[in-house]
Order: C-alpha cells, then structure tokens, then sequence
C-alpha cells in the first residue's frame, strides 16, 4: 500500500503543502507508513500518511483529542497537530491509485520505555501518566471513536476466530483458556462498568520517558470509547511484558493510576482478566499475520514476550493478584490469611460422612483449576501432579464449551434418539479393539466395574472372580467384593467366598523381580493355580479383572507376557478376562493409547471412567458382541444418566482433544523426560528404591534400605507435605503407602517436570 511513498517524495509532499524543507526517514509502522522528518534548525516532526482503509471522521478524531489534550495538566505533553498552508490537519493526497491522507504531528521527545529499565518508580509513572490524561478526557467525545476494533478488550473473544492459527497445541490451549475466562469471569460484569474514550494502546513503544518518569504518549490509532479500565489492562500488559516480577509492575502501574484517577474495587479485580485477554489479541492476531504470510516484522514484535507472560500469568492465582490491586488501591482484601477452616471443617463432620477423608495435615480449599494448576482461596497456586480424573487438564476450554453448550440446549435420558450417543460410541470404539464393539455407559468406574461383573456372570453363568491381591476396583458393593485394597483393610469385610487373590505381580519387591525374564510367566502360573483349585470344587471362572498397569497396588507395571499368560489360562477355563483402565487410559501411557495394549491381548470386555469425562461423571463398559447378546437376556438395562447428551458431548471433547492436541504423543515423551529425571534422583537419593511407570503413570518407591526394601514412612509422609508447600500436589499409594504416585494431568509439561525434580531434590536432601 505504501510502497509509493518514499522518503524524498515525502519531502516534496511537506515542501508543497507545508511550506516546510526537511530531511525525512521512514519509521516502522503496523498499518500507516510513518517518517521521522527535520529541519536545518533542528525541529522535528513525525508524518504520517494513511490509506483509505483510516476513514476521514476518526483521522479528525484523533486530531480532536490531541488538541483537547493540548490544554489543561496535560499540555505539552502529548504531540501537537501541525495544519497544512490551508489551515487544514490533514491533508487530502489523490493519488492513482487511491486516496491517502497525511498528518504532521510534533515530534515529541523521549525513549521508548522498552528502550529502559524498568523500575517501580516508572511504572507508577506510566499509571500517573495514563490517570492524569483519562482525567482530563473525561468531559471529550468523537462519535467516531464509538467504532468496532480488533484490540478493544470488549471484542476480546473474537480472538477465537484465529485461535485454528496457532499450531502449537499447548500455545493454543493456553490462549483458549483465557478467553474461556474472559467469557466466564468478565463478560457478565461488562456492562456495568465505566466507559470512556481511551487511547487503548499505551505500550511501551508509545510510551516515553525522561529520566525515568513518563513524559509523553503516541499514536493514538487504536483509541477507541470502551470499557474505561481496558486503558489500564493494556498499560499493565506491557508493564509485565519484560519486567523481572511482573505482577509488581502491574501493581505499581494501578497504584499511580489510581492516585491520578481512582478505579473502582470491581475495575481492578477483572484486571487479571483482561491483562490475559490482551495477550491473547496480540498472539492470535500474530499468528493469523504469520498464517497469512506476513513479513512485517511489527506484527510480530510482542509476540514472544505475550507467550511468555501468559505461561506465567497462569502460574498466578488470580486472588492474588486481586488482592495485590486492591492493596494498592486501598480497597477491602480478597483474601483472609488469617482466617481458618474450623467452621467448614465443623459442619462437614456435622453432615458428611466421616470416613471421607481429606488430603494433608492442613486441608487445602480450592477454588479454582487452570489446565495443570490449582488455585485456593488464600491466593496460592499449586501444580497438579496427581488429579488423573481432570485428563486434559481443569477446565479445558473445549471440554467446559461442549458440556455448557450442550446442557443449554438438551439433557435427557437415551430413551429418546439422540445424536451424540451413536456418535460417541463410534469415536470409542474406533480407539479400540475390532472385537470390542459394543457400549453400555455409566456414571463412574464403580458403576462401571460392577456391570462388568454382572455381564460376565450373565455370559459364564459362573460366580467366582479373580483379581490381584491389594487391587481397588470401587466403591459399590459388587466392586468392594473385588478389592483386596478394602476387604482386607482397616474396616474391612474379609475376602468373600467367590472372590480369589492372584500375586500381585511386583517385579520390585514381590517374589519374582525385575531380573527375571520369565517373571510374567510365574506370577501368571499363581492364576492358573487358582483356577486349578476351582476346577477341583467344581466351580469355574466367571472373571478375570486387573488394572493394565496397577494403581493402590503400587503404581506398578505388568511384567511382560503376564497378561498374555493369564488371559489364555482364564479363556481356556471359559472365564472373561476384563481390563480395567479406569485410571490407565486415553494416552495417558504414552506408548498406547490403552494400558492393555503394552501387554498385546485384548480384553473381552474394558472398563473405563476417571479420564473419560475429564472430571464430568462417565464412565463406560465395551465389550464383544457375543457377551452383549448374552445379557440381552431380556431384563431390560437403563441407566438414568448413562448415556445422557451432555456426558456424550463432554465425551467427544476429551477424544477429539487428546486427538489434536497429541496429548498420547506429549505424554511418552514428557513422562519419559520425568522418570529419567527421577532416575537421576535415585542415583543421587538412597531412600528412592525403584521408579517405574508408562508415560504420566509414574511411581516412585521410598525406602529406608534397598536391601531390606524396609518402607520410607514416615518419611514419605514428610516428602509429601513438604512439596504440598513447595506448591506441588503428590499423593502416596502401595500396600505399605511408601509410593509416590504420579499421574498429572496430560497437558503437564517439562517445565512444570523440571521445577517439581528441583523442589523434589531439595526436600529429599533435607530428610
């Protein structure tokens, strides 16, 4: 477009209509070529030149409010317009191919503040700055500033729109998140806040300073009438943009603002908000210019900076930052530290079954998720390690959008034909096995695991079930009947009579160990041995069920072959053999997308819950046809909820995330990244005796002796505690509860991996 302009036809153009003869230089500019322009005597001008695509009516706007700021606290302050020999601000230039319009503005001196350091005393200049002048245009007004722009905050979410333009995965998870947030946390409070005619753009190129105190502001190209607090978020984006602790910028920022022009309590508590939206114009709109090919490199000069602030801005707990503002305003805390859990405590014990147990020694109270962090009420952000349920990570903005989308418009009950039910079996099953083909669905892996039981005993017409000793297979009260976990634990009923305890085939500290390349085998010779002894009482088998990789049973992986032998010894007893991938499944291993497909059987019938519905109550049984015919026996079977469209399109959400994200793919390689990591640990640290696991199904084993395997515990007890303050959320698992169990959401990632082995390796150095 502005190729026509060259700096010496600039100078001809000033000379005839200006009356002026100037040196000129082009400048960078995002949409209008711009030209640094002097005289002999050393005055200087900035000219600007426009095409037809800058309508007439805002280029005089932004005439109007530069005059108006001429006057008053402002003077002096911000460039003056200079009027052509007709007394006109802007100039009218026909050109051939298209009408141009020229501007000539005072140059105003200063160094760009990106030129600077930061320091508290400039950012609170900078909201001083803003303040002063959103003051003095209180009483301004141009009709056309009332007009729909790209970077006004209030059209933030049609940054959607580009999000297809980012092609990092993670980058566009990130991006959709916050907008997801916008929507969630802004949007319902938009209209009630002030509005007013703003510059919207005081970046730190627009922004200029003299001995470390803002002394002027241009390019008004963006100034639009919104939301009056925008004008902040946008100082605050660029304040954190390269600062050594942004959230102390952003505060020194609203604090001089707020001296200069005092916000309101309910402005500053979306600016975590609208500092997130913000980035996310700017990198959508950057990778929508790299898309199309742009060479321009001012489309592209934030760009990184964005990113990176917005992977730190997550790691912020937005209370925190709401109080942090309020603070600084002066206004009543978000946040109480001194204020306990006793009462709430008090009336869950008064109406809450007590034996609901809670995590740590000082209960932690969450108030919100974001991907793979957790964020409580006392501003604190804690990294999930061990929330496998929530797969894709908390509130993932495609899960939360299908699942609101869908339940604003039906929820029923699969009685009546519906859409996504069919759809999402299809999607399932193509994940699996040709053989498994067909899909009843529940509300959890309990409900899941019972119906399993029941089909097999529909098909077997047999009673007995085998599963591994120190197995947890649910809560309900067939499900209690196949966990040893709970049977055999404080409270427990004792092993019932149709239930049998296989080995648990640990190849750490069970009888056949990690050097035994037959151990598979062995530990698959103790099943058939059960299966021998209920021949000989003339019984036979109905079920076989283990967990593809062991969970409360130490987070261990099956040796090979093993299951390979037991499936073969349970068919040829005409028993069922039944994979339960309720914590194992949907890429989590890395290597497959199904924890049984490291062993190479299939299942005749798979239970799946947890991940399935990334928090949302599902769950699903599939199985072969022969066994579906078996219980078709008449007795119809419903499920309430089972089925329902609202779990089958949070369903199809999660498959087609994992799916494009390549969250499988992301969690070989990053779980690879972390047991290596944690390998290096053990080399360093005798008390880790083993690290094990697939992907993000990672455990490692304390002990106070690798000879005697002695349990590290308490001392596991101490690790855990000791990172939950450190920020990072692990559990403990194992017959002996001396496991560190690791399964993170997928999208945790090696950032996250590394500052967990550091904090890990610290604490482990303390004990």
């Amino acid at each position: 477009m502005f190729y026509t302009f060259s700096a010496t036809g600039v100078v001809k153009l000033l000379n005839e209509h200006y009356g002026l003869t100037v040196t000129a230089k082009e400048l960078e500019g995002y949409d209008e070529a711009n030209f640094y322009v002097k005289d002999e005597q050393g005055n200087a001008w900035i000219c600007k030149i426009a095409g037809e695509s800058q309508h007439p009516a805002f280029l005089d706007a932004q005439v109007r409010i530069l005059e108006h700021l001429a006057q008053g606290a402002t003077k002096g302050r911000f460039q003056q317009v200079v009027r052509n020999l007709n007394d006109e601000p802007v100039t009218r230039l026909a050109m051939p191919e298209e009408l141009y319009y020229l501007r000539l503005y005072t140059w105003l001196e200063g160094q760009p503040v990106v030129t600077v350091k930061g320091t508290r005393d400039l950012y609170t200049s900078w909201g001083s700055f803003l303040g002063k002048m959103d003051k003095a245009l209180e009483n301004f007004s141009h009709p056309a500033m009332h007009r729909e722009i790209r970077w006004d905050l209030a059209h933030a979410l049609d940054a959607r729109d580009q999000l297809p333009c980012i092609k990092d995965p993670e980058k566009k998870r990130l991006a959709a998140y916050f907008l997801l947030q916008f929507e969630t946390e802004v949007l319902p409070l938009w209209h009630r806040l002030r509005k007013a005619y703003i510059h919207n753009d005081a970046n730190d190129y627009n922004i200029l300073v003299q001995d470390d105190l803002v002394s002027g502001l241009i390019d008004f190209g963006d100034m639009v009438y919104t939301q009056l607090v925008n004008n902040v978020a946008i100082a605050c984006t660029y304040a954190m943009l390269e600062a050594a602790d942004p959230m102390e910028a952003a505060v020194a920022v609203v604090k001089g603002y707020h001296e200069a022009y005092p916000l309101t309590q309910e402005e500053t508590d979306l600016l975590y908000y609208l500092v997130a939206a913000r980035l996310c114009i700017s990198v959508t709109t950057s990778a929508e210019k790299a898309a199309a090919g742009s060479d321009n490199e001012f489309h592209f000069i934030t760009e990184n900076g964005a990113w990176k602030l917005l992977f730190h801005l997550i790691t912020i707990n937005p209370l925190a930052m709401q109080q942090a503002f309020r603070t600084a305003c002066g206004f009543p805390p978000v946040i109480d530290n001194a204020a306990d859990y006793t009462p709430l405590l008090a009336e869950r014990r008064a109406h809450i079954g007590r034996n609901l147990s809670i995590s740590y020694k000082e209960p932690l109270k969450i108030v919100r998720g974001a991907l793979q962090y957790l964020y409580d009420d006392k501003g604190r952000t804690f990294i999930d390690c061990v929330n496998n349920p929530c797969h894709v990570g908390h509130c993932h903005p495609v899960v939360v959008k299908a699942l609101q989308q869908q339940a604003a418009r039906l929820n029923t009950n699969t009685r009546y034909l519906h859409d996504h039910l069919v759809d999402y079996a299809n999607q399932l099953i193509a994940t699996l096995p040709p053989s498994l083909e067909v899909c009843y669905f529940t509300n959890s892996g309990s409900e899941a695991n019972d119906l399993a039981i029941r089909m097999s005993r529909h098909y077997t017409q047999q009673k007995d079930v085998i599963v591994l000793d120190h197995a947890y297979h649910g809560t309900s009260t067939v499900a209690m009947e196949l966990s040893p976990y709970k049977f055999d634990g404080k409270g427990g009923f004792g092993k019932p009579e149709h239930t049998h305890k296989a080995l648990n085939p640990d190849m750490y500290r069970g009888p056949y160990r990690a050097d035994d390349p037959q151990a598979g085998e062995k530990y698959a010779a103790d099943v058939s041995k059960i299966i021998e002894g209920l021949k000989e009482q003339g019984r036979g088998v109905a079920a076989y069920i283990c967990e593809t990789l062991l969970g409360v049973g130490g987070q261990i992986p099956l040796p090979p072959g093993y299951l390979k032998a037991v499936y073969a010894a349970v068919r040829a007893a005409g028993g069922v053999c039944i994979a339960d991938e309720v914590q194992v499944g949907f890429g989590r291993v890395g290597d497959a997308f199904w924890g049984f497909e490291l062993q190479e059987v299939t299942p005749d019938i798979v239970v799946l819950g947890k991940p399935i519905g990334n928090g949302h109550p599902l769950a699903a049984v599939v199985t072969t046809r022969a066994i579906a015919d078996a219980f078709n026996n008449g007795m119809e079977y419903f499920n309430t909820f089972g089925g329902n469209p609202v779990s089958m399109a949070t369903g199809l959400a999660v498959l087609n995330v994992i799916r494009e994200e390549g969250l499988q793919e992301h969690a070989r390689v990053t779980g690879n990244y972390f047991m290596e990591g944690l390998r290096r640990l053990k080399e360093k640290h005798a008390i880790i005796g083993d690290v094990r696991g697939h992907g993000f199904f990672i455990g490692a084993e304390l002990v106070r002796d690798r000879n005697t395997l002695e349990p590290a515990v308490p001392e596991i007890d101490v690790v855990v505690e000791a990172m939950k303050q450190r920020g990072f959320l692990l559990s403990t698992d194992g017959p002996l509860h001396n496991v560190l169990k690791i399964k993170p959401p997928m999208v945790f990632n090696k950032a996250n991996t590394d500052a967990l082995l550091a904090h890990l390796d610290e604490v482990l150095s303390s004990l």
